[in-house]
């Protein structure tokens, strides 16, 4: 056994300490983001709690609190006085919602969505199995902000354009099937985009679907359909070469089973046709991930949504970090013949695969 090192140690100790704050520190920052906090002090001069909490017509008391966990925790600043408080711009930029794609607060809201299941996560632990999706009362909405922010701002910028000729092929008219697709909205805005082509949607959650019907409904459009599917058996069930594009954006990792599925879309692909994949990037390989920028937060994530929703299911528990070496694997195994990888220079967290029969 290697000699205890003191040092070592005491370096262990504050690497917890600094956990331990920041993770509060997410709690915080979600409250901020959800009770428009942040948007309110965006742009204004150095305030008391209670201008701040009129201005956002909140609570004072608990505003006074919450400026207190964000002052130590270095977002927002002080006077001497302890009385006055302001948002710099430079962390407005990445905590409002007028910072749009950069607005780094969403992603704060999966710590306390994922906090709501841990006793349920620690039965999985000591029983097995999983926790379903109806545990999870507020995920959809935090993955449609997230969806939002990662595919949204740059769906015709940069992701239609990861398939040459594909934006004019929209506007003449293709089939095109969304698996997994949540609440809809990527395929909603291409509804509206390119209203010669038609879309469909398919999720497993009833809440999610019922939400994009009725979203798409009050838009008035016509060339969009939502339904709710278990994908388990979609190798089965999928009408043969029936798409020109199937689309799957961070959904295949938590399916029962992702092979299946993955069978599915080769069976319903036009031939000509393409699948595109956006998937968490990483490794396989737990050792390959260790400078990951986001390796802890997707591991748990993984742990705590992704892989148990599956396993609840009676399913494979792939986990979002399946990684690209098995992401590859898949893909050959259900009958695809190449795939293009692209990795968008903004986006940290995703693979980008263009996959043809």
């Amino acid at each position: 056994m290697p000699e205890f090192d003191p040092k070592k140690a005491e370096v262990f100790a504050g690497r917890v300490l600094s956990a331990l704050n920041d993770g509060s520190l997410c709690l915080m920052i979600s409250i901020g983001h959800r009770t428009g906090l942040f948007d309110s002090m965006r742009g204004q001069p150095a305030a008391t709690s209670a201008e701040i909490a009129q201005r956002a017509r909140l609570n004072e008391r608990y505003v006074r609190e919450w400026l207190g966990a964000m002052t130590t925790g270095g977002v927002v600043e002080v006077d001497d006085t302890s009385t006055h408080y302001r948002l710099p711009d430079e962390h407005a930029a990445f905590l409002t919602r007028a910072a749009a794609a950069d607005n780094m607060a969403v992603f704060a809201q999966y710590i306390p969505v994922l906090g709501n299941v841990e006793d349920d996560i620690i039965a999985c632990f000591k029983n097995g199995g999983g926790v379903p999706y109806e545990k999870f009362p507020r995920f959809h909405d935090v993955m449609a902000e997230d969806s939002g922010q990662s595919v949204m701002s740059s769906l015709e910028s940069h992701i239609l354009p990861l398939v040459p000729g594909l934006a004019g092929r929209l506007e003449e008219g293709v089939r095109w099937l969304d698996l997994g697709c949540g609440r809809g909205l990527i395929i909603t805005r291409l509804a509206e985009l390119y209203p010669k082509s038609f879309f469909v949607g398919m999720d497993f959650s009833r809440e999610a679907i019922a939400w994009a019907r009725e979203n798409s409904a009050s838009r008035e459009l016509y060339n969009v359909e939502f339904v709710e599917k278990d994908l388990s058996d979609f190798d089965e069930t999928a009408e043969r070469d029936d798409f020109d594009v199937v689309s799957t954006f961070d959904a295949v990792h938590d399916q029962a089973q992702p092979l299946r599925m993955l069978r599915g879309i080769h069976r319903t692909v036009k031939p000509g046709g393409f699948y595109l994949m956006q998937d968490i990037k990483g490794s396989s390989f737990v050792h390959n991930n260790i400078d990951h920028p986001l390796g802890t937060v997707l591991y748990t994530v993984s742990c705590m949504h992704c892989m148990t929703v599956s396993l609840a299911q009676g399913g494979e528990g792939l986990g979002a970090m399946w990684g690209e070496e098995k992401t590859r694997e898949y893909i050959a195994k259900a009958g695809f013949a190449s795939v293009d990888k692209h990795e968008l220079a903004h986006d940290i967290q995703n693979n980008w695969y263009v996959v043809r029969k």
